[in-house]
C-alpha cells in the first residue's frame, strides 16, 4: 500500500475539524473515519457535536453513532475495527480522511496497539471505590507515579480514563503507555493537518458551541441519559456537569459555565498533546485555504 495514505484532521474541540475533513474528502473523492471517542455512541448526539445530517450526507462517515453506551468499546477494539475498515477502503480509495480529537485512538490506527488483557471486575470496582472515598486527586497522584508519561497526556479530570489506565497498570504491573507505544513504526502512510487559532478566538468558539448545544436541547438529552450517569461513556464534559445540576449539586447557570470551563480546559489539553506528539503536522489557522493544504499534501507524497 505504498501509494495509499491516511490524512488526519486534528485540533482542539470546536475548531472546525468536521468542516475541513468534509472539504478534503470531497476534493479527494474519499470517505471519513472518525476517531472521536464520544461520537461512537448513538445515545449521545448534541453533547458530542456529531456531524449534522446534512454533513453526514455530503460524505460517507464511519464510527459515528455506531455503538451503544451499554456495550464496552475500548481503544483496542477501535484499533482492530478501524484497521480492518481501512484495509477494505484502500481497495477502493488511495486516500482516507481521519478526523477527531481523541488522540490515543488516532495513534492506535497509525501505530497499532498491543492487545490489552481483560481486567478482573474487582480491580475496577476497587478503583471506583477509591474514587468515591478519596476523590479524583488520589487517582491522579497514583498515575503520576506509576505512569508519568500517560499522566502528561491524559485528561486528568476524566476519572474514566484514569481508572482505565490504573486498572491495567495494577493487573499487568506495566505502564499503560507500554501498550500504546511499543510499535514505533507506522503501519500506514500518514499526513497530519492540525487546526489551531488564537486562544481568545478559540475560547469564543467553545462558548458559542456550548450555548448552541443548550439551545438544541442538550439539557433534555442529558435528562434522558441521567439513569445511566454511572456509565463510563457518560463521565465526560457536557453530561457530568448537567448530572450534577439534576442532583441539585449545581445550579443550571453554574453547570453551563462549568461545561464551558471544562471544554476550554480539554481544548488546551488537546493542543498540548498535538505539540508534544512525535508526528509532524501541517499547522493551519481557521482562515486556511484548501488549495494550499492539498498542495502541501502533494509535495509530501509525490
Amino acid at each position: 500500500m505504498i501509494n495509499k495514505k491516511l490524512i488526519s484532521v486534528s485540533g482542539p474541540t470546536a475548531i472546525g475539524k468536521t468542516k475541513l475533513a468534509i472539504k478534503l474528502a470531497k476534493s479527494l473523492k474519499t470517505e471519513i473515519i472518525s476517531f472521536d471517542s464520544r461520537q461512537f455512541y448513538k445515545e449521545m448526539s448534541i453533547g458530542t457535536a456529531v456531524p449534522s445530517e446534512i454533513e453526514l450526507n455530503e460524505v460517507k462517515h464511519h464510527f459515528i453513532q455506531n455503538k451503544s453506551i451499554l456495550e464496552p468499546f475500548t481503544v483496542y477494539d477501535f484499533s482492530l475495527e478501524a484497521n480492518k475498515l481501512i484495509n477494505k477502503l484502500f481497495t477502493v480509495y488511495d486516500n482516507i480522511i481521519l478526523v477527531g480529537g481523541s488522540y490515543m485512538f488516532l495513534k492506535s490506527i497509525i501505530y497499532g496497539i498491543d492487545e490489552i488483557p481483560k481486567i478482573p471486575d474487582e480491580i475496577r470496582d476497587n478503583l471506583n471505590n477509591n474514587l468515591k472515598i478519596n476523590g479524583i486527586k488520589y487517582l491522579q497522584s497514583i498515575l503520576s507515579i506509576k505512569d508519568p508519561e500517560y499522566y502528561k497526556k491524559v485528561d486528568l479530570n476524566n476519572p474514566r480514563r484514569l481508572i482505565r489506565a490504573l486498572e491495567i497498570i495494577e493487573f499487568t504491573k506495566k505502564p499503560y503507555t507500554s501498550y500504546l507505544t511499543n510499535n514505533k513504526d507506522k503501519i500506514f502512510n500518514h499526513y497530519s493537518v492540525a487546526l489551531n487559532t488564537e486562544r481568545n478566538k478559540l475560547y469564543e468558539k467553545i462558548n458559542k458551541r456550548v450555548e448552541l448545544m443548550i439551545d438544541l436541547g442538550l439539557i433534555d438529552e442529558a435528562k434522558e441519559l441521567y439513569k445511566y450517569k454511572n456509565n463510563n461513556a457518560l463521565n465526560t464534559v457536557g453530561y457530568k456537569e448537567l448530572f450534577n445540576y439534576f442532583s441539585n449539586q449545581y445550579s443550571k447557570d453554574f453547570a453551563i459555565n462549568e461545561i464551558k470551563k471544562n471544554t476550554r480546559r480539554f481544548a488546551k489539553k488537546q493542543i498540548t498533546w498535538l505539540k508534544n506528539s512525535i508526528e509532524q503536522h501541517q499547522w493551519i489557522d481557521t482562515d486556511y485555504k484548501l488549495d494550499e493544504i492539498l498542495k502541501n499534501l502533494n509535495n509530501k507524497f509525490f
